[in-house]
């Protein structure tokens, strides 16, 4: 048997006393700082390791994201459509009851409901088309009001449709009357759309918020439909009488749906009122 050399020997006594160090804890601090930094190494070797892997998967995760995105805007826009057709519904159901309170007011009265079907494309007229004609019993000169108050007139009449003269229109004259004041007035529309008191008496006391109705009289209109309120007054300086201008009561811009008025016949008494200059018998 070959006997150690004497460097084998100094190794083999080194180790075993490093053995034995270890074994009795006088070589933990120094092995504790030797460690440290194969530690480090290996924390940031699979830090760097789990970084790559979630790299790798993230295409997956986004594109799943991706559709259950588009699925919840799928499912949003489907939602506002629903609400928009129920928003929808809610008004016309509030417009329809409004005017059958409006009915309700005025029972003396018998109504066709119509819907507005047409507008006028001209800036100097004001009129719009509805749904129901000389079939459904519709003459020229029956009165029509929206769920608020007093639209128009019957201007034009086929067999399916009928053409309203809108009180804005420039060649509307209706005869109203002010309240509280009770003092008559004509209301005459514009090529603007806006609604003016004429043949208001000076002596009048109008006040802005005075409700304007119909009077009944000159035989167009039955009496005490809502027009409107007085928004202004204006005295002119040496007029005979004094003006104001009217907030109408009807939404014309969104008018949709209005109730004709089938039982008044409007009486023409043009022929009865003398004019100037005209002989006597």
């Amino acid at each position: 048997m070959k006997r150690p050399t004497l460097p084998r020997l100094a190794i083999g006594l080194m180790m075993a006393g490093l053995v034995l160090l270890a074994l009795g804890g006088y070589l933990t601090p120094w092995l504790g700082r030797a460690v440290q930094p194969v530690l480090r190494v290996q924390t940031a070797v699979v830090r760097y390791a789990r970084a790559v892997a979630d790299y790798l998967a993230a295409p997956t995760d986004v594109e799943t994201l991706r559709r259950r995105n588009q699925e919840l805007e799928a499912q949003v826009a489907q939602l506002q459509t629903q609400l928009a057709i129920l928003q929808q519904q809610v008004a016309e159901l509030e417009l329809y009851a409004a005017l059958l309170d409006l009915a309700r007011k005025h029972p003396e009265h018998e109504y066709k409901t119509a819907q507005v079907i047409g507008r006028d494309p001209s800036p100097f007229m004001h009129y719009v088309i509805i749904n129901v004609g000389s079939d459904d019993d519709i003459r020229p000169g029956m009165p029509v009001v929206s769920a608020q108050g007093l639209a128009g007139q019957i201007d034009a009449v086929i067999p399916r449709a009928s053409r309203v003269r809108l009180i804005t229109d420039p060649a509307s004259k209706v005869n109203v009357r002010i309240t509280p004041a009770n003092v008559d007035a004509l209301l005459v529309g514009s090529v603007t759309g806006d609604l003016k008191l004429q043949m208001v008496p000076l002596d009048a006391k109008v006040n802005v918020g005075d409700l304007v109705v119909t009077s009944g009289l000159g035989g167009q209109y039955p009496p005490n439909l809502l027009v409107g309120q007085v928004a202004s007054t204006q005295r002119l300086a040496h007029a005979l009488f004094q003006e104001a201008s009217v907030q109408p009561a009807t939404d014309f811009p969104n008018l949709k749906v209005v109730l004709v008025i089938t039982n008044f016949r409007p009486v023409d008494i043009t022929p009865l009122i003398p004019t100037p200059g005209a002989g006597g018998p």
